[in-house]
């Protein structure tokens, strides 16, 4: 069995994951401190304002120090304000049934409005604690089939916009990495995130790996890859496990460590530079096919109504480029024949931005 080659630096441990504890973050709008106070003093003059008018018109149904019909517009200010901020002082108060009843359906309602705002602080906290535990257990309930990138670094990055780019909901992609801040990150991309080391199965665990369809492994060290990759295809023997290895020498471990497949960063990189120099227009075709934003864009999908019972040669008319057919589990590459397409088909295809 190879061994595994461990870099220089162990960065993988950088002791984040233990102070942060493990945390599921989703996308949130925010508000910024200034716009947050000017809302909660906006709420309280309303609810003061509102007050002052509903006592002023009927000033003839309250009596002040026991004289009725004297309040005036002052008088309905300050009733509101220390009405709703405290008890009262009894030194104004309603007499008719009317002013009561408006005491009770409306002025009770703006006090308990009013005592919010004043104490927002602790509010906020509860509200968005329990929001944020009653989006957990929704999530936890309904999610299925999703994918989970481990690593939020450049490769993480671009694996999650990959995959976006394809049709797949953001909110299907769970993020799990150490660093609070790309947590955040990811959050804020519509992503959820999950703060944590992934080599402990808790965290991962947190992410519902067990009932994930695909998963990601982009971290920096082959070691931990490796023991990520273990723990994953324990708790999620179905799932197709994909892997980064920065040398390819410690491809073959990833496998036997239950990775579907292994991409080696290092070597890859090299290869296509090499290719550039060496060849530069077919450097340059490569590059635009790994980048999403170019012209030419690689995608694996099922053949289409119109498709069904056409040769693959003849589909290249349509601006279509086959490189391969899958079927029945089996691929077929370009240079295999294929007479006509069936039923269940799934196309491997090189396509110009904006063609079908």
């Amino acid at each position: 069995m190879p061994t595994v080659r461990r870099p220089a630096r162990n960065a993988g441990k950088d002791g984040r994951a233990d102070t942060l504890g493990n945390r599921i973050m989703f996308a949130n709008r925010r508000l910024s401190p200034v716009r947050n106070i000017a809302v909660r003093l906006l709420l309280a003059f309303g609810a003061i304002v509102i007050t002052t008018l509903l006592v002023f018109v009927e000033r003839d149904c309250y009596a002040d120090r026991g004289v009725t019909g004297t309040a005036s517009l002052l008088d309905s200010l300050y009733y509101a304000t220390v009405s709703l901020s405290t008890t009262g002082y009894g030194d104004i108060v309603p007499v008719c049934d009317s002013s009561r009843l408006a005491n009770i359906l409306i002025i009770t309602p703006l006090r308990f409005l009013f005592l919010i705002v004043l104490v927002g602080t602790t509010i906020e906290v509860l509200t968005q604690r329990t929001r944020h535990e009653w989006r957990t257990n929704r999530w936890r309930k309904q999610v299925e089939n999703h994918t989970v990138i481990i690593g939020f670094g450049v490769k993480g990055r671009s694996a999650a916009r990959t995959i976006v780019e394809s049709g797949v909901a953001a909110d299907t992609i769970v993020v799990v990495t150490s660093d609070q801040a790309a947590a955040e990150e990811a959050a804020r991309l519509g992503y959820v995130g999950v703060v944590g080391d992934a080599r402990r199965e808790e965290i991962l665990k947190e992410a519902e790996i067990g009932r994930a369809a695909r998963i990601v492994i982009a971290v920096d060290q082959d070691d931990a890859s490796v023991l990520v990759t273990l723990t994953a295809r324990r708790l999620a023997p179905e799932a197709t496990i994909v892997v980064a290895a920065r040398e390819s020498v410690n491809a073959e471990i990833l496998r036997q460590s239950g990775a579907n497949i292994v991409i080696p960063t290092a070597e890859s990189a090299g290869h296509l530079m090499g290719l550039s120099l060496i060849a530069p227009v077919a450097g340059e075709i490569m590059e635009d096919l790994l980048d999403a934003t170019r012209g030419l864009n690689i995608s694996e999908r099922d053949i289409t109504r119109e498709e069904l019972g056409v040769s693959p040669a003849r589909l290249d008319a349509s601006g279509l480029l086959v490189l391969a057919v899958v079927r029945s589990g089996r691929v077929y590459r370009f240079d295999e024949r294929i007479d006509v397409l069936q039923h269940g088909d799934r196309l491997v295809v090189i396509q110009a931005d904006g063609t079908r």
